[in-house]
């Protein structure tokens, strides 16, 4: 299923020395964000950088959500990555969306005009009200065990 979102281009380098993000390939899930800049940006090892995209989305609906993703390529092989594990585009936020990028390597990563950055998904968002309660209505077999309660196998 294809949704139409509106998309603003608020960088002139977009379209012109940067491609518009685009699906890679006809199965791809996420769209590729690339960096909007006019020069190199060096992100040191350990380091951390916003880096702008050159667009701004409007998707006038608080039922979606767009979640910024790392590129697998750029970690494996530069350990760059999506600094917060994923960043989240709310629907009512219309302004240029910005990767924050961390290097995990060793090594500087230069980060150039049009580089591959991120991934930009759509997914759907249900808002939930909380009920406090004292005691859960229902348990499970599990209950409050986590982090390997679940043994290694």
């Amino acid at each position: 299923m294809r949704r139409n979102i509106e998309a603003k281009i608020v960088n002139p380098l977009i379209g012109n020395d940067v491609p518009l993000p685009t699906y890679a390939t006809d199965g791809s899930a996420a769209l590729d964000l690339r960096a909007c800049i006019s020069e190199d940006k060096t992100i040191e090892p350990g380091g951390r950088l916003l880096i702008q995209t050159g667009i701004a989305l409007n998707m006038k609906d608080p039922g979606m959500v767009a979640i910024v993703a790392s590129r697998s390529g750029l970690s494996l092989k530069h350990g760059v990555r999506v600094a917060q594990g994923v960043g989240v585009i709310d629907a009512d936020y219309n302004g240029e969306i910005g990767v924050i990028l961390a290097n995990d390597g060793k090594e500087p990563y230069i980060v150039r005009q049009g580089d591959r950055i991120a991934q930009l998904m759509f997914q759907p968002v249900v808002q939930v009200s909380l009920g406090f309660v004292d005691e859960f209505s229902s348990s499970t077999d599990r209950g409050a065990g986590g982090f390997g309660h679940s043994g290694m196998a």
